[in-house]
C-alpha cells in the first residue's frame, strides 16, 4: 500500500489538495507519539498542497447532506465534502471499498488498499 501511496505523491503530473480536516487527523497524533519521521512526512505533503478546501460552512453543510444520503461516518463525510468543494477530480483512501464513501457521486473514490 505505501508503495501505491509513494508512487501518487511522486506523480509530477498531479496536483494535491487537502483540507484543515486531514492536517487535523494525521499530524496531532503523529506528534503526541513522538513519531517525528512520520510528522515531517505529513509536513511535507502539506507544504506541496496546491488547492486548500476553506469554506468550512459550506464544507459542513455538505458533509451533513452527503452523510445523510451515503451513510458517511462525521469524518469521512467532511473530508468528502472538503475535495468536493474545491472541485477535486479523485479522492485517494485507503478504506475497502464496501465502505459508504464509495456511494458519493460527483467524485472518483479510488482505494489504494490491496
Amino acid at each position: 500500500m505505501s508503495e501505491k501511496a509513494l508512487s501518487i505523491l511522486e506523480d509530477s503530473e498531479r496536483e494535491f489538495a487537502s483540507s484543515e480536516f486531514v492536517k487535523l487527523e494525521v499530524i496531532p497524533k503523529a506528534f503526541y507519539n513522538q513519531q517525528l519521521k512520520e510528522a515531517e512526512f505529513y509536513e511535507t505533503f502539506f507544504y506541496t498542497v496546491s488547492y486548500w478546501a476553506s469554506d468550512l460552512n459550506k464544507i459542513i453543510q455538505d458533509a451533513y447532506q452527503i452523510g445523510c444520503q451515503c451513510g458517511l461516518a462525521a469524518m469521512d463525510a467532511l473530508h468528502l465534502a472538503a475535495a468536493l468543494s474545491i472541485g477535486a477530480e479523485e479522492f485517494i483512501t485507503t478504506e475497502k471499498l464496501t465502505k459508504p464513501m464509495f456511494r458519493v457521486s460527483g467524485i472518483n473514490v479510488i482505494s489504494i488498499l490491496d
